[in-house]
């Protein structure tokens, strides 16, 4: 089991790369802009790829109708995430170490991460209703009003994740380095619940 706890002490303390990596990137290009825009999605707010990019999207943005990207003050997730993300942490942490010193069971190890799968899963549930409420909630007075075949108003929904195309831009939607450290995290948590179990039932058997 001190294999497998410090393995999971590890893991965990991987989600802290989401204090100084971003979570998530959503890249805009068209022709009109050579070098594409971008946004960083941070779980504590959202910044630009380059200095004025955001600037440059809300501008964009005004025209067809589009809420301007909110500040960190402005969406109650950016205070609430980071609070989750630590506790997280240390909660995995104290399981690696109880697990360390053999005072708790392997599957505490498969706890935490299931339940950290459960709060990743609510984390994009609700990240994709922002997106939704961001393209498709447009002001009645934009300058221009663009519709679908069908005459439906269009909506500039970016994808949550991977490509799309929206009027001439290509939008692209993929995590960023926070989120790949949060998926090796999470994944050796799993090795750590496999090489836990893999002790106990060789134990048992002898």
């Amino acid at each position: 089991m001190k294999k497998a706890g410090i393995i999971m002490i590890i893991g965990s303390l991987l989600l802290l790369g989401l204090f100084k990596f971003p979570l998530w990137n959503i890249m805009l290009g068209a022709p009109q802009y050579p070098d594409p825009l971008g946004m960083n999605i941070y779980i504590d707010g959202i910044q630009g790829v380059e200095e004025f990019d955001l600037q440059n999207i809300d501008g964009l943005n005004h025209y067809i109708g589009m809420k301007t990207i909110p500040k960190a003050d402005e969406m109650w997730e950016f205070a609430v995430f980071p609070k989750v993300i630590l506790g997280m942490v240390i909660l995995g942490v104290v399981i690696g170490l109880l697990g360390f010193l053999k005072k708790i069971s392997y599957k505490f190890f498969l706890g935490w991460f299931v339940l950290m799968s459960v709060l990743g899963i609510l984390g994009m549930y609700d990240f994709n209703n922002w997106l939704i409420d961001y393209g498709s909630n447009l002001d009645p007075h934009a300058i221009l009003k663009l519709n679908n075949p069908d005459g439906t108003p269009m909506t500039y929904k970016p994808p949550l994740f991977g490509f799309q195309k929206l009027l001439n831009f290509d939008v692209t939607s993929l995590p960023h380095t926070g989120g790949y450290l949060m998926f090796v995290g999470m994944t050796l948590t799993l090795v750590a619940f496999w090489l836990g179990r893999k002790t106990s039932l060789k134990k048992a058997t002898q």
